[in-house]
Order: structure tokens, then sequence, then C-alpha cells
């Protein structure tokens, strides 16, 4: 996970991102950790088309941006990953990197309401709205099956660009499938659990969180990387 700041002063935007590595990849842990650091390099470089195309609510530019901003750094990472292969005996894979990746950014300017979300494979944004929780992907239902086996570097098609207009006292989730899964898939005791913990007018303290984002789902013991950002007025 990262959570940083890029672009100038008077572009300048919060960047959450999480990546979750492919259970059956060899250096899946590798390429999470490395693809999240990267991509906000990339996405830095592209901060002021991105925060310009966001105001002008332009989803299509997004689109191409983010989809610049990851493809370029996959292929920095790959060609790092093989110089790196050259000195071990087994050849380098593309699928032995394989790792979903999602970021949210929000733009510091309080009067602005608009947030992007840029996403490969599964897991990703979820909103707290009137105690219920909500896709922030109004597109995830299609071709399902696919997304689920899209994964940086090498096995997607896009990027996935989303922009999402919030209003205070929302909560927005950025996660991988261990904790997504179970909101998506309707655990509705898992959910309403959520819900009422980060639901509550004041933020829970970082030892309650870490404690709240333990909650157990049916079914469900996958690993978890959450990030959630409390939404309040300008």
């Amino acid at each position: 996970m990262v959570v940083t700041h890029i672009g100038p002063p008077d572009a300048e935007m919060l960047l959450l991102a999480v990546a979750d590595g492919v259970g059956s990849a060899r250096y899946s842990h590798v390429g999470s950790n490395d693809i999240s650091q990267v991509a906000a390099v990339h996405l830095d470089r592209e901060a002021e088309s991105i925060y310009a195309a966001l105001c002008a609510q332009d989803v299509s530019e997004l689109r191409v941006l983010a989809t610049k901003a990851v493809a370029g750094a996959a292929a920095e990472l790959r060609s790092a990953w093989a110089r790196s292969a050259q000195h071990t005996p087994r050849p380098y894979a593309d699928e032995d990197y394989a790792t979903t990746l999602h970021v949210l950014l929000i733009p510091t300017d309080p009067h602005i309401r608009d947030r992007v979300l840029c996403s490969v494979g599964d897991g990703g944004l979820f909103v707290l709205r009137d105690s219920h929780w909500e896709n922030g992907d109004p597109d995830d239902g299609e071709g399902l099956l696919d997304t689920r086996t899209e994964a940086l570097p090498h096995a997607y098609r896009s990027v996935k660009a989303t922009l999402l207009r919030t209003v205070p006292g929302e909560v927005l989730l950025l996660g991988t499938d261990g904790i997504t899964n179970p909101l998506t898939q309707k655990d509705p005791e898992f959910a309403r659990r959520l819900a009422d913990a980060w639901g509550r007018p004041e933020v829970p303290s970082l030892s309650d969180f870490l404690w709240q984002a333990q909650t157990r789902a049916k079914s469900y013991d996958d690993d978890r990387t959450v990030i959630c950002v409390w939404e309040e007025g300008a």
C-alpha cells in the first residue's frame, strides 16, 4: 500500500494505492510492493494532466492517462525484474510477479468533490452511504470473470478509470479482495459490523481501526489491505 501526495501545489492530490499479489505467483509479494510504489511515481508525472481531466470530468482522458502511467510503471518493472533474474537460476517470467492494483486520487482542494479510481484486477473501492456499502465502480459487474483474472504486469487489457463524486459524511474504503469480496458477495453481518464501526461521526483510533478491519467474514480468510477516507466538508 502507498499513501502520498502527488502533483504541484495548484494540482495536488492525495494518492492512495493498494496492490494484492496473485496467490499462485512466486514473487507476487515483490510485484505488489513494487507496482504500488512505481505506479505512484508515474502518476505523479501525469498529475497536472490528471487534475485537469478530473476538473473537466473527462473520463476518457482520465482512462488514457491512467493507462499510460500504469503501463509505464509495468514496463519499467518488467525490465528491472528481468535484469535481476539474470543472476538467478530461474528465468524471468511475467506471471511470477502477477498483482492487482487500485489507486484512488483525491484533490486536496476541499471544494472539489470528484475523485478518480484507477483499477486493474479484483478488489477496489466501496463507499459507505447512509449506513450501506455501495460499489464505487458502477461498471464492476460487467465481465466479472475476465476482470478477476486480470493482473499486472502483463495480463490485462487496460486500466479502468472511474470518476466518483462524494459528499461530506461518506466513507471511502479502498481494499484488496480479502475485504471487498465479503462486501461484494453480500455477507450482511460482516458489512453491517464494518458500517457500524466506520459510519460513526468520529473517526476511530488507529488501534480500533486495525481491530475492526480484522472482523471475521464467513468463508473468507484472504489477506486484507484496506485504506479508509472519511469525507469532510469544505
